[in-house]
């Protein structure tokens, strides 16, 4: 008896050897097979010839082979295979990276269909070749996966198609028959052959429309889901309290969105369920000053705050902070991290169990058993909307149900944000505090580096601090600048005589501690490093970033990056290094140019790279959509969205008996395995 939840090891071409490179990708099952989508296609269709081609493009050209040249030893572990061929007007070098058979396999005379980038010479065309077929055997689509080393392309298309054949007549429809016809869906077994090998634009248009609404459909039930679980009560009562003092005692005004948000924060307080609310925000949109307001009124009721940040700087960071605003009203504060002496912690472990303390901050070390609470009222977590819906509930288990507030500054459209953080309500502060400085943003290309150097080096020498930032930090890597030895150089060259510290990845906790509070103490002029710092420390005094390499960073990522400085009184700058001349990278770089808004910016970046990008593969907390696209599919969500929402009305527990199977998908695929993450 065939079962959808066979081992891929049931299809023949997959052993212990191909078992193991599937589990690298996630699929343990044949249906997980199934619904592992291609992230593109090869069209075969429409091939043109050489001159038509742009440049520095991708596209499909056929050509009939006239010659093959001798391997060319590069390096160890890279061969160039080499060949000519003409499209019966033009001649084009074709080059194979490491890739004998390819070459080998051709004959000389017979035409094939190449696909990969076209460059063009004074000496005359040039390809990289990615795929090539012969005109017998091309299909109108390939379709191309996600690989991991060692696993071909050929053998995924063989497994898949196997599985197709073999499994397809077991997969049952589960979206309710109303939805399908009230929205001509095509059915799940047409649309899961036509998403793996389409017959043309349409088919797989409308294969891609059939799934994405499922997705969306059952991420919307299992958000709703979620949320709608009977709420816990809480015996904790915030009761309202004025707040004038607290915004008299600051040295500056309020943003309207900054009221807002405390106004919204006040209301759940007074609410018999804990709030669960996400404070979103733009690089140095004030969230810090709305935390303070929460735990200044939390302290009011005689409760106490905890506050986690990631890393031990940022909590000394805040901890600086919230002493300046709160102390003087009163609040007795306390910093709790794993630096300090056994001693030192057990001191204050018994102060915050006393209740000696009204609002601790720290790292981790805050929900360790051995920290126990007098009265734990609000629980605030920074920069920790990696965490997926579990994390966020754990860390509210200390105290009585207490109130729990996560911030990020990871900005995002509305929509998205309602798809990431469906057990969430949502406060958005999208507007900047009166005073706070655009940075000024150039982009330049290597040949200028050395007059950007002495830029940097004359702002340090006025007394200003400047970051570098690599993208890679081991050589090896095409031309890619190597931190580690960048900073040797950097040394010796134009900034002798000033102090330069280097931070990346591969150290320690300590050792990236330690840096960067010497950066902070301002011991450390120059610091280069690699996107360690891009959620990092507050350094007023550091007022230029230059960034090598710009075009591998995500927009997003580069905002970030640019928060790091244009956080005190200095004019602030922001240099993005990248000789890639093509039309996207350079449109990319400029939407940074142009706009200091986090906003507008994630918009751009979701647009030009796509969620799967945008995020990261190591984002923890973000549901992995195999197929829906949160920005082109946005319309398409609202509708699943509000299709979810009214089946859930009708039935909000999913228990008729016909909806049990949605019931088992959404807990199985959605809350268990996506959702509810460890």
């Amino acid at each position: 008896m065939l079962s959808l939840y066979d081992p891929v090891t049931a299809l023949s071409g997959v052993g212990p050897k191909r078992k193991k490179l599937y589990q690298k990708l996630g699929i343990e099952t044949v249906d997980d097979l199934l619904h592992f989508y291609p992230r593109r296609y090869d069209d075969f269709s429409h091939p043109l010839p050489l001159d038509q081609w742009q440049t520095e493009t991708t596209g499909l050209v056929e050509g009939t082979l006239l010659k093959k040249y001798p391997p060319a030893y590069i390096r160890k572990g890279m061969v160039l295979y080499k060949g000519l061929i003409t499209d019966g007007f033009s001649r084009c070098q074709i080059t194979f990276f490491n890739n004998e058979y390819a070459l080998k396999g051709m004959s000389l005379g017979e035409s094939y269909l190449f696909s990969g980038k076209l460059v063009k010479s004074l000496s005359g065309y040039q390809m990289t070749v990615t795929t090539v077929v012969s005109k017998e055997e091309k299909e109108t689509f390939r379709p191309i996966y996600r690989l991991t080393e060692g696993l071909p392309l050929k053998g995924v298309i063989h497994n898949i198609k196997d599985a197709l054949t073999a499994y397809l007549p077991l997969v049952a429809e589960q979206l309710p028959p109303a939805l399908i016809s009230r929205y001509r869906l095509l059915p799940i077994r047409d649309a899961l052959w036509s998403i793996h090998f389409p017959k043309d634009q349409t088919a797989l248009a409308e294969a891609k429309r059939r799934l994405s609404f499922e997705e969306l459909f059952f991420f919307s039930l299992a958000l709703f889901l979620l949320k709608g679980r009977p709420k816990e009560n809480t015996r904790i009562r915030i009761a309202a309290c004025s707040m004038s003092p607290f915004y008299q005692s600051l040295p500056f005004s309020l943003t309207d969105c900054q009221k807002r948000s405390i106004d919204e924060i006040l209301k759940d307080f007074s609410s018999p369920h804990p709030m669960r609310r996400l404070l979103q925000g733009d690089v140095g949109s004030g969230k810090t000053v709305v935390a303070a307001a929460a735990c200044y009124a939390a302290a009011q009721s005689g409760y106490q705050s905890a506050l986690m940040a990631p890393t031990e700087i940022l909590a000394a960071q805040h901890e600086k902070t919230f002493r300046d605003m709160l102390c003087p009203l009163g609040i007795r504060i306390c910093l709790l991290t794993g630096s300090l002496s056994q001693k030192e912690k057990a001191a204050l472990r018994a102060g915050i169990q006393n209740g000696d303390f009204d609002v601790v901050i720290g790292t981790h070390a805050l929900f360790q058993q051995s920290t126990l609470f007098s009265r734990l009222g609000l629980v605030i977590t920074d920069e920790q909307h990696r965490f997926g819906v579990r994390q966020r509930e754990a860390l509210t288990q200390k105290g009585d149900a207490p109130h729990h507030l996560v911030m990020s500054a990871t900005p995002i459209p509305r929509t998205l944000a309602l798809m990431l953080y469906g057990d969430l309500d949502l406060s958005v502060l999208d507007q900047r505090p009166a005073g706070r400085k655009p940075v000024e943003t150039f982009v330049i290309h290597s040949d200028k580096r050395t007059r950007a150097l002495h830029f940097l080096r004359k702002q340090i020498e006025q007394g200003g601090q400047a970051y570098i930032v690599c993208p890679l930090i081991e050589e090896g890597v095409g031309e890619l600048t190597a931190a580690t030895r960048y900073a040797e150089e950097l040394k010796e060259t134009v900034f002798w005589g000033i102090s330069v510290g280097l931070l990346h990845g591969k150290m320690s906790a300590e050792e990236k501690e330690a840096v960067m509070s010497a950066f902070s103490r301002g011991e450390i002029s120059l610091l280069v490093a690699t996107t360690v710092i891009e959620v990092g420390v507050d350094v007023p005094n550091a007022n230029v970033i230059l960034i090598e390499n710009a075009e591998r960073f995500g927009l997003s990522q580069l905002h970030q990056l640019r928060g790091r400085v244009g956080r005190g009184e200095r004019e602030s700058y922001c240099i993005l290094l990248s000789d890639h001349d093509n039309p996207d990278t350079r449109r990319r770089l400029a939407v940074m140019r142009k706009s200091n808004d986090g906003f507008f910016i994630a918009k751009q970046d979701l647009k030009l790279r796509g969620a799967g990008d945008f995020f990261g593969e190591k984002q923890h907390g973000v549901p992995v959509l195999g197929i829906a696209d949160l920005m082109e599919d946005s319309l398409l969500f609202q509708t699943a969205r509000e299709e979810a929402r009214s089946l859930l009305k009708e039935d909000p527990k999913l228990e008729k008996e016909e909806h049990r199977p949605l019931w088992e998908k959404v807990q199985h695929d959605w809350i268990q395995k996506k959702l509810w993450t460890e």
